[in-house]
């Protein structure tokens, strides 16, 4: 799989503040990268370092295996602000513009129009858009020069839950259309719905870094009701039980490495005790971001 950008000890000093610290990562083609982390963890200057807006103060990277240069970025589109657009002119209008400023082909906007489904309120005046239809304007103003690569910082910052969704859609149907989409965001539960790599950053450093379906893997947590006496002792027994507590009316059993949920309920059944609830609980991607910052 072609590497679409890679990063190499990258680096930003602001004075004596360190914004980024020593980075390097890579992307490779396809993928949905999200950049996690908490307000001031760097997420932004890096982007806005990758995109050439904000000088390094150490390492390097690359687009596509070359240095960054005017020519390379032209294969990049990105969202990294508040998206600025003439408010009295329609939303058509503000693309034919940005294809002028961009020299992207005209007939692009009809396409990008309706993948970000604003093809019935191309006419409307800008100024008349909700926020969410400001961002997918956006997002389609990154697009007109069919970019292979598309950054977004923060995409639903400050959208309610219908925008929200309608901005996880639009992603997913750009990355099932072949584009590499790198995102920042502090919303883990979108990143899980959406990326399939993540990177955790934390004041400036990069602290964690995979794919997201490896969330959740290793030791499983199986949440148990049954019928029984003394069940708390029974699940204790169990030679793969690693603790046990109770919440709301179940027990959570907290498993071993190398035992299942398929273990234990064989170890109950042969103590004669059915359970009428046994539920693996998978570990969220919410769940491992905090645990990785609080052991970093």
């Amino acid at each position: 799989m072609e590497t679409v950008l890679a990063i190499n000890n990258l680096g930003k000093n602001f004075g004596r503040i360190q914004a980024v610290n020593n980075i390097s990562l890579q992307v490779k083609a396809g993928q949905v990268f999200g950049m996690l982390g908490p307000n001031g963890s760097g997420k932004t200057t890096t982007l806005g370092m990758l995109m050439g807006v904000v000088n390094p103060t150490a390492g390097s990277f690359s687009w596509f295996g070359q240095p960054p240069t005017d020519h390379m970025r032209r294969r990049i589109g990105a969202v990294l602000e508040h998206p600025i657009f003439y408010p009295y002119l329609s939303g058509r209008k503000n693309l034919e513009l940005n294809a002028m400023i961009k020299q992207c082909p005209v007939a692009n906007i009809d396409n990008v129009l309706a993948l970000v489904e604003l093809t019935e309120r191309q006419h409307d005046a800008y100024k008349t858009y909700s926020l969410g239809m400001k961002q997918r304007l956006a997002i389609a103003s990154a697009l007109l020069n069919d970019p292979d690569v598309l950054i977004l910082d923060e995409p639903t910052n400050g959208l309610d839950p219908m925008g929200i969704a309608g901005i996880r859609e639009l992603i997913i149907r750009i990355a099932a259309g072949g584009k590499t989409i790198i995102l920042a965001s502090h919303l883990l539960d979108e990143v899980q719905r959406v990326c399939t790599h993540f990177a955790i950053l934390k004041k400036g450093t990069l602290i964690h870094h995979g794919p997201v379906h490896d969330v959740g893997k290793g030791t499983e947590t199986v949440e148990v009701k049954a019928n029984a006496p003394d069940l708390s002792h029974v699940l204790l027994a169990f030679p793969g039980t690693s603790s046990v507590n109770r919440e709301n009316g179940s027990f959570q059993v907290q498993l071993r490495e190398q035992y299942k949920a398929a273990d234990l309920n064989r170890f109950l059944f042969e103590k004669d005790i059915v359970a009428s609830h046994l539920v693996t609980r998978q570990k969220s991607l919410e769940q491992q971001f905090l645990e990785i910052l609080a052991e970093s």
